[in-house]
Formats: structure tokens, sequence, C-alpha cells
């Protein structure tokens, strides 16, 4: 699980049925993410925020999409 941080301009040029689709796979990174952390084996914290910020941002451009 590699974990980028992901620009509003990578997001903005992305359909909807991508957005959707990054969206599913950032909530189970995030998951996955959250039990690493409940169990001790998550080296790097950060990555957390990282992941829910990058859900954020495709929920913000989502909605811009819909109006």
């Amino acid at each position: 699980m590699v974990v980028n941080k992901m620009k509003a301009n990578e997001i903005r040029s992305m359909s909807v049925s991508e957005l959707e689709s990054k969206l599913v796979d950032l909530k189970k990174d995030l998951f996955m993410l959250r039990m690493q952390h409940a169990t001790n084996h998550l080296d790097n914290p950060v990555k957390i925020t990282a992941v829910r910020r990058d859900i954020a941002r495709v929920k913000t451009v989502l909605r811009e999409k819909q109006n």
C-alpha cells in the first residue's frame, strides 16, 4: 500500500466513475491503516491523516461535479 498525496488538479481531471472507484480504494486503505495502527504495526501514523485528506479532496470534487 503506497500512500501518495493527491493533487487537486489530478483529482479534478478524473471522471466521476474514476473518482468513485478512487474513493472506494482510499476508504479500503484507511481501514487497513487503522487496523495496522490498532495492532501497533503502523510505521508512520501520518499516513492516516494523508489518506483522510485525500478522501476529503475526492468527496469535494465529486460534490462539485454533481452541481
